[in-house]
């Protein structure tokens, strides 16, 4: 069995996502020399949503899963900091209500496909 490139390269995007979904500050710290602060934690954290997605579509061959799980992580990510109350701007909850959208078009044209 042979790896391909792609398919290391889409784990190790995941990796990266994971790591700034978890520990965003100390990839700030190890990669930019200084931590993470303020609204760059979820900046990044929506950030490795977006690597973790992409991850997926390469591994997969599946943009649109990989499409379908940032909408859908995005909306849950975006709700929770509205929800939670410590960042919310005035086109927060608009754009939980779009990857709400996106996300239902998307998971009916997967489930259709």
């Amino acid at each position: 069995m042979t790896i391909r490139v792609l398919d290391l390269a889409a784990a190790a995007e995941f990796a990266t996502g994971v790591a700034l979904l978890v520990v965003p500050s100390f990839v700030g710290q190890v990669l930019l020399g200084e931590p993470l602060a303020g609204a760059a934690i979820p900046t990044a954290r929506v950030a490795g949503i977006a690597l973790c997605a992409l991850g997926v579509s390469c591994w997969r061959n599946s943009p649109l899963l990989g499409m379908l799980a940032y909408s859908t992580a995005v909306a849950l990510y975006l709700a929770y900091l509205g929800a939670a109350g410590g960042f919310a701007g005035p086109l927060l909850w608009p754009a939980v209500g779009l990857h709400v959208v996106l996300s239902a078009l998307l998971l009916r044209q997967w489930t259709w496909t």
